[in-house]
């Protein structure tokens, strides 16, 4: 991300952009996803334009930080997620975030069931933005090793970028 963004565009947006990841219980992906994302929007400058949370679908972490394996992983790439916590994924959530990205189909379709019918929000898989990987889905590391959380490191990065450029693209001046 180069280039010095010089004005949000104006819209029914606002003039903050907010972005929700989502995975089924919050310890792993979407921590992941929060803490790299937020990592190349603070890098951009951005931090004061963009807005970026996660949650689940479930309830089985509300409160418990992410899982060890994954901060680990994280934090051998210079990413903090110490401080999040796990919360599930509710109603409001489709009226405050303008991203709503699921790590997986089957999140996604959770999504879609739970969406309000007054949302304007679709959820969309958040591999839809990565540039090198033709996998739509982040698979679930928790129950395998550590080459797992690397992996989801990888695509994460990946889609995490082009996120950025595309919410740069669509929503600020350059």
């Amino acid at each position: 991300m180069t280039g010095l963004l010089i004005k949000i565009n104006e819209g029914k947006m606002g003039t903050k952009i907010k972005v929700l990841f989502i995975c089924m219980g919050n310890i792993c992906r979407s921590p992941t996803a929060e803490a790299v994302f937020r990592h190349y929007v603070e890098s951009a400058g951005l931090a004061d334009c963009i807005s970026i949370d996660s949650a689940g679908t479930h309830d089985y972490h509300i409160g418990d930080p992410p899982d060890a394996r994954a901060q680990r992983a994280a934090q051998q790439r210079g990413y903090d997620m110490s401080k999040l916590r796990g919360r599930q994924v509710g109603e409001d959530d489709f009226r405050r975030f303008d991203y709503v990205l699921a790590m997986d189909r089957t999140n996604l379709a959770i999504l879609h069931r739970i969406t309000p019918a007054d949302s304007d929000i679709q959820a969309r898989l958040f591999l839809e933005y990565a540039r090198h990987y033709t996998e739509r889905e982040v698979p679930d590391p928790y129950y395998g090793g550590a080459d797992g959380f690397e992996h989801v490191l990888d695509m994460v990065e990946d889609a995490a970028q082009g996120l950025l450029e595309e919410i740069c693209r669509r929503h600020f001046v350059t």
